[in-house]
């Protein structure tokens, strides 16, 4: 509860003999009857609604008026009560009742319906509209008259054609593996002479590049792994010198 007479976020806070709390809530409960406005100082309201205009510089205009409203109504409405009963005030007093019910419904609606579209998707700040629609109407530019019994013999003609042509398969290679230059190290190692060249074991005839480097590859693989098992000897004078192989007991000259 705010200090008498402050603003809150509810509304205004008053304190009165008999009722303490907004003043938006004593006009609600004013109008249903539900609030004794005999008891009700008015003097005390306005004195309390001064104050907080003159306290609180920082109060909305809209705010401060929506207050005086409130008060306006109350002072008017406790005035119907000292009219008597039965007099033609009276009754109008009690119209005057009904139709600030009325308003009061009404505003109550408005505040419910602008708080909903106030939470709606807002256009160009949650959601944005579309652009220019797409256009996908084609055009044809190539003047070109065709009829489907054309189109579907030339169709045909490509799907011959296309059959007729020998497609390009490149031939197989045949490349020398570690295993053939394994068998092909412990066939001649007895019959050559010591350091040889490595390229002495190749296979013969082989013409294309490629089958030469495989080959080379695989024998030089062959020959290391011979010479750790201790079978024969690999040995080269420098970098990128040829490799010479010779027996496991031969001496290097």
């Amino acid at each position: 509860m705010s200090e008498q007479g402050l603003p809150s976020a509810s509304g205004l806070i008053v304190r009165l003999e008999g009722f303490e709390g907004p003043l938006d809530l004593l006009l609600e409960l004013a109008r249903a009857q539900k609030v004794d406005l005999a008891k009700i100082s008015i003097l005390a309201l306005v004195e309390q609604y001064l104050a907080v205009i003159e306290g609180a510089r920082r109060v909305r205009l809209e705010l401060a008026a929506d207050w005086l409203v409130m008060a306006a109504w109350l002072t008017w409405l406790k005035s119907r009560l000292l009219v008597p009963a039965g007099s033609a005030d009276s009754e109008a007093g009690e119209q005057a009742v009904e139709a600030l019910t009325a308003r009061l419904r009404d505003l109550q609606a408005i505040r419910a319906a602008a708080a909903w579209l106030q939470v709606r998707p807002q256009l160009r700040r949650d959601v944005f509209a579309r652009g220019a629609p797409e256009d996908h109407t084609e055009i044809d530019r190539s003047r070109l008259v065709l009829e489907l019994g054309g189109l579907a013999r030339a169709y045909l003609q490509g799907v011959r054609r296309g059959a007729k042509v020998k497609l390009y398969r490149p031939r197989p290679l045949t490349l020398w593996t570690v295993q053939d230059a394994l068998h092909r190290l412990g066939a001649l190692l007895g019959s050559m002479p010591d350091w040889i060249s490595i390229e002495r074991f190749l296979p013969e005839p082989l013409l294309r590049p490629i089958e030469r480097r495989a080959a080379l590859a695989s024998t030089l693989v062959a020959g290391l792994e011979m010479a750790r098992g201790g079978a024969l000897r690999l040995h080269q004078d420098r970098d990128f010198g040829p490799i010479l192989v010779g027996r496991s007991g031969a001496a290097v000259e």
